[in-house]
C-alpha cells in the first residue's frame, strides 16, 4: 500500500475538525497573550507609581535637611542658637511642601498669569506673553 502524502490537505470532516482545533489553539494563545500584556502593564504602572513616591519623599526630606543645615550654619556663624535652626527648619519644611505639591502636579499657576497663543498671527507680528487683561490686543507692533 502507498503511504499518505503529508503535503496533501485533509478534506471534508477531517479538514473541519483540524480547522476548529487550530482556531481553539489560536484563541487560547490570544487569551494568554492578553493576560500577559495586562500583567505587564500593571507591573509598569506599579513601577512608575513607586518611582514617583520615592521622588516625592526624597524631595520632601531634602527640603527639610537643607533648611536645617542652613539654620545650623547660621546659628554657628552668628551665635543665634536655636533661632536660626528653628526659622530655617520651618522654611525648609514649607519649601519641601511646595516642591512636593509642584512635583505631584497639584499646584497650578492661575490662568491669568500666562497667555499661550494657539498659532502665530497672520499679520507676522509677535504675540504678547505678558498676560495682558487690559482689553488691548495681545499682538505687539
Amino acid at each position: 500500500m502507498s503511504k499518505p502524502d503529508p503535503n496533501r490537505e485533509p478534506s471534508g470532516a477531517a479538514h473541519d475538525a483540524r480547522l476548529e482545533r487550530l482556531r481553539a489553539k489560536l484563541d487560547a494563545g490570544r487569551k494568554e497573550e492578553a493576560v500577559a500584556q495586562k500583567s505587564e502593564q500593571a507591573s509598569a504602572e506599579s513601577k512608575k507609581s513607586m518611582a514617583q513616591a520615592f521622588r516625592l519623599s526624597s524631595e520632601f526630606i531634602a527640603g527639610i535637611v537643607v533648611g536645617g543645615g542652613i539654620g545650623y550654619l547660621i546659628d554657628t556663624v552668628f551665635g543665634t542658637s536655636p533661632w536660626g535652626l528653628i526659622v530655617f527648619l520651618l522654611l525648609g519644611f514649607c519649601a519641601a511642601v511646595v516642591n512636593v505639591l509642584r512635583a505631584a502636579g497639584l499646584m497650578v499657576r492661575g490662568s491669568y498669569e500666562t497667555v499661550t497663543p494657539v498659532a502665530e498671527p497672520e499679520s507676522g507680528k509677535k504675540p504678547n506673553f505678558s498676560g495682558n487683561r487690559s482689553g488691548k490686543s495681545d499682538v505687539q507692533d
